[in-house]
């Protein structure tokens, strides 16, 4: 191994460390680079493992993030089942678990995150209760989708959700478990709410809202049998997948002694506290410039975008982090396209679409200017609605609730300020 002193380390073999490898030499950069990988399959996209890998529309060759001969052609080094034991912000190395080490001079973590688990005891040791982050956990939860498979499924956020309708659309009695009042409800509005809830229970999902779990009953070999609820009767399950969110991995980078507050804080310019190290992806948490504050995205946008932001960074650039947020679901036949963040607006704005119920369009302002919005069924304005968000456009609000005002009219109206 090269001990150059301009050595880029890239932590994590995922879309963000793999983008951002491809980023630096797309901008010129000669500088060796090494991605490290804790897993022993060749970089894949991630977003595809709960929607066309899980219900057998795509296959596993699709989701390769770069061709085989990508990174020898570039010069990248990747080492695939290496995990970093430790990171020398000091000396400037890596330490893998091995005892390997590798110097660097600018490292970029790029970990991801990890799947939350229930803390109930009598799920240690379960075969079947699953959650999803990696291709082993889609080819296990594969194993589980056969017609007339009993599938309780805890959490109603996006991941859920779409594990419910490939569970569903593979002849699983489906039903979901969400705390909250309404599916989706810590990361939109009611109005998408609503609609994801309607569309479900339309194809069959039993849709459980405000659902209290008392805990499970486990049979001879340890598997749950039942999940057990506060309010209701228990039910008998063949498997559970758990979807409440993920955390982020943060540890390595909090050893090393970098700020850490759900995610790794990291500047406009996506450096961390410690010097020459650089967060990206689902572990960064970085300035908002939309909204002030610091966020953290899970998105594979958002991957990418900081990855191109980083190697730029590195390589010299002055240019401060401020991509607009955007995101996408697919559920079923359908396909949520999001853009921006929705949390400050002062006023939701619903487009009716008679007679056309699996369609939506919601869109979020603040003091007139649309932040956000989320769309359904309408590429086409999905597509209007990025550019009205990015101009910064003042809209008036009853035109924007009908229907027959095509949102293209809206453009040719630019803020002043």
């Amino acid at each position: 191994m090269s001990t150059r002193s301009d050595r880029i380390v890239v932590v994590g073999a995922g879309q963000s460390g793999v983008e951002a490898a491809a980023a630096l030499r797309m901008a010129g950069s000669g500088a060796p680079i090494t991605i490290l990988g804790d897993e022993s399959k060749a970089p894949y996209s991630r977003p595809p493992l709960s929607k066309g890998i899980l219900t057998g529309g795509a296959q596993l060759s699709e989701i390769a993030l770069r061709a085989d001969d990508f990174y020898a052609r570039e010069g990248i080094d990747l080492q695939l089942g290496r995990a970093v034991a430790d990171i020398d912000a000091a000396g400037r190395t890596v330490r893998l678990d091995d005892g390997d080490r590798i110097p660097y001079e600018s490292l970029i973590v790029a970990t991801g995150s990890k799947a939350r688990m229930l803390p109930n005891p009598e799920l240690r040791g379960a075969t079947n209760v699953l959650t999803l982050r990696t291709i082993d956990d889609t080819l296990r939860l594969q194993q589980f989708l056969r017609p007339g498979a009993r599938a309780a499924i805890i959490g109603g956020g996006y991941i859920g959700l779409e594990i419910a309708s490939a569970a569903h659309r593979a002849g699983v009695e489906t039903t979901i478990l969400e705390a909250a009042d309404r599916v989706l409800e810590r990361v939109t509005s009611a109005p998408v709410s609503e609609f994801f809830q309607r569309i479900h229970r339309k194809e069959g999902v039993d849709v459980r809202t405000g659902a209290r779990i008392a805990g499970f009953r486990t049979d001879a070999h340890g598997d749950v049998a039942a999940v057990l609820l506060d309010d209701a009767p228990a039910f008998e399950v063949d498997f559970v997948l758990v979807g409440i969110g993920a955390a982020p991995n943060v540890e390595l980078a909090e050893r090393a002694g970098a700020f850490v507050d759900d995610g790794i804080i990291v500047d406009a310019h996506l450096r961390s506290s410690l010097p020459g190290v650089y967060a990206i992806g689902d572990v960064s948490r970085h300035p908002c410039p939309q909204h002030g504050g610091l966020r953290r995205l899970e998105s594979a946008p958002n991957a990418s975008e900081q990855a191109r932001h980083v190697a730029r960074s590195i390589l010299g650039d002055k240019t401060p982090h401020s991509a607009l947020p955007w995101f996408w679901s697919d559920q079923y036949d359908l396909k949520l396209q999001s853009v921006g963040l929705s949390a400050t607006a002062d006023t939701v704005v619903v487009r009716p679409h008679p007679g056309q119920d699996r369609k939506l369009e919601v869109f979020y302002l603040k003091a007139s200017k649309l932040i956000a919005a989320d769309i359904v069924g309408a590429p086409g304005d999905f597509a209007l609605s990025r550019k009205l968000v990015e101009s910064k456009t003042v809209l008036d609000m009853d035109a924007l609730a009908d229907p027959d005002v095509p949102l293209r009219s809206f453009l040719a109206v630019r803020s002043t300020v």
